[in-house]
């Protein structure tokens, strides 16, 4: 139920009695009486009401202002004016939206302002001609370090350490073509430093890692951020690119249940034939994607592979996703698909015995261990940019050995 201004006045002298008989409580819009210096959303707000509340499943925009008292000629004029700026169809269920009103002896909205999210807002201004436009928060940002040991997988280590989760995601798509993230080791390190993104003193979320030295297998991998022209990539302390032609896996995170084997005894077969390729364990509809910029020259069905896709990626290197649930939207023959892009989803179709994808990895017409080949990397630093590079990197790595907390 919304709490409209006219009825905040009548039930007025309650207020000060009802919370020692019936405790505090919130409801799906809360009343503030009056706020000043509210700036948050760039607006003047220090004579009038606040009132915040949440949107619930099916409100509209007139469930919202119509206890307010503006009236419904008002309402078609704001989702009017609206349609090209932010339509109001585009509310969704679970945003918050602030109201500001005038209390007078009458109440008069001045203000609607519908959060998108931490950043970005909308505002309804309702005084005299409807006008709306898109507003953006102050961003503040802060540098972090974390180092620490892989206790047991990356994403555990860091939440348990209070590290925002998403700092694994951005690390898993930089070093996506040296380090198998399903093959982690315990006691593996890692060293970052990251942006943490602050709205109103709340962090948000995780902006730009600068850079990180990840050891894997008693081998250091380290990422430096390099911005030249408008063009960002990771690059090792050398000035090659982390990019590689291919990225080591088919999905993000899975874990590898059977290796490429010229030996392998066959669950459903229940005998022994070689078995060229790598499965990847993984929940029924988990994305596949493909590891390489190409063309699909097969998507289809046969007994044994179930729904398989097959790209060539140029004379040397073919790669195949086996045992798919379904092929993505627009995947067929013919179809150009860039490296990462999902082409199907993991299923068990053909001979599986459970949900998995057996990725195969063709060089110059013959199947090899995708895991033990050496692929071919991509751009350097250019040599014009090299001394600007070798400053950035010369200072990232001063952050790292200084800042950087010792290892757990």
């Amino acid at each position: 139920m919304k709490l409209s201004l006219r009825s905040f006045i009548i039930i007025f002298p309650f207020l000060f009695i009802l919370p020692f008989i019936t405790g505090c409580t919130n409801n799906e819009s809360e009343v503030k009486s009056p706020v000043e210096n509210f700036n948050s959303f760039g607006l003047a707000v220090d004579s009038l009401i606040e009132v915040h509340g949440t949107i619930n499943s099916g409100e509209t925009l007139g469930d919202i202002l119509t206890p307010h008292g503006v009236s419904d000629k008002k309402i078609f004029q704001i989702a009017e004016e609206a349609h090209e700026i932010f339509p109001v169809k585009s509310f969704r269920a679970g945003d918050e939206y602030y109201l500001y009103a005038k209390w007078d002896s009458t109440e008069t909205v001045h203000y609607l302002v519908y959060v998108r999210n931490p950043v970005e807002y909308v505002v309804f201004d309702l005084r005299d001609s409807v006008k709306v436009y898109h507003g953006k928060k102050e961003v503040s940002i802060k540098e972090r370090v974390f180092a620490s040991s892989i206790k047991n997988s990356l994403w555990q280590t860091l939440e348990s350490q209070n590290v925002n989760p998403e700092v694994a995601v951005k690390l898993s798509e930089i070093y996506a073509w040296q380090i198998d993230f399903f093959r982690i080791q315990v006691n593996d390190s890692l060293k970052v430093v990251y942006e943490e993104l602050f709205v109103d003193g709340k962090s948000t979320g995780v902006g730009k890692i600068l850079t990180a030295s990840f050891r894997h297998r008693n081998e250091d991998f380290f990422a430096f951020r390099f911005e030249k022209n408008d063009e960002v990539g990771y690059y090792d302390e050398k000035g090659n690119s982390l990019r590689k032609a291919f990225l080591k896996a088919p999905l993000k995170f899975s874990r590898i249940s059977s290796r490429f084997s010229l030996k392998r005894f066959h669950p459903v077969l229940g005998r022994y034939k070689a078995h060229l390729g790598t499965d990847y364990a993984a929940p029924t509809g988990t994305p596949i994607m493909t590891v390489g910029d190409g063309v699909v020259t097969e998507a289809s069905y046969t007994s044994g592979n179930g729904n398989y896709v097959k790209v060539r990626h140029n004379a040397t290197y073919t790669t195949q996703y086996l045992h798919m649930s379904k092929f993505a939207k627009g995947i067929r023959p013919g179809s150009a698909v860039k490296q990462g892009q999902i082409i199907g989803y993991v299923g068990s179709t053909g001979l599986a015995t459970g949900p998995h994808v057996c990725f195969r990895f063709w060089k110059n017409g013959k199947q090899v261990d995708a895991l033990r080949e050496k692929l071919p990397t991509s751009n350097p630093v250019a040599k014009e940019y090299r001394k600007d590079f070798e400053l950035v990197r010369d200072s990232l790595i001063t952050k790292l050995i200084q800042n950087s907390l010792a290892i757990n």
